[in-house]
């Protein structure tokens, strides 16, 4: 290896230590599917190369997946699922797409992963509506604050009307 290239490894491992706390978050939920999905390909004595076949993915695209370095699709999950044989769910969990809910079997979010009719952008995007419904729900079911508590909202000044 050149000086060159060593240094230019050495700068990108050093910015991707330095990145966002979403990126890092991203990747470490990823590496747990990539360690599973790793793990049931060797179980079903596939070569990276045989299941990347199967899925329809390029064989360096299924060996970032399995390193934590891509995010697939949820459409690449369920021909990950189909071709490991394993539930599609449990790939959408351990992918973060879908978080367990043990008191509802089928929930909203599978519901939408599984329908065919809308695109990837598309179930994205209702996940993402989805997802901060019911965070707005929690927020607002939080405990009310103790007496004495000011709101800032509540006590900013009214604005002038024009």
């Amino acid at each position: 290896m050149t000086p060159a290239r060593a240094s230019s490894k050495k700068a990108s491992k050093a910015a991707s230590k330095t990145g966002s706390k979403t990126s890092k978050a991203v990747v470490g939920s990823l590496g747990t599917l990539g360690d599973y999905l790793k793990e049931q390909r060797l179980g079903a004595q596939l070569s990276l190369r045989q299941l990347a076949d199967q899925v329809g993915v390029s064989n360096p695209y299924l060996s970032q997946i399995e390193r934590g370095l891509r995010k697939p699709s949820a459409e690449v999950l369920q021909q990950l699922a189909r071709a490991l044989r394993v539930s599609a769910e449990q790939l959408y969990v351990r992918a973060g797409i879908v978080h367990p809910d043990p008191g509802q079997p089928g929930s909203v979010e599978l519901t939408i992963l599984a329908d065919t009719a809308l695109t990837e952008r598309q179930k994205h995007s209702l996940l993402d509506v989805y997802a901060s419904f019911l965070a707005l729900n929690e927020r607002d079911a939080a405990p009310a604050r103790p007496s004495g508590a000011v709101d800032p909202v509540e006590t900013a000044e009214p604005a002038d009307e024009l």
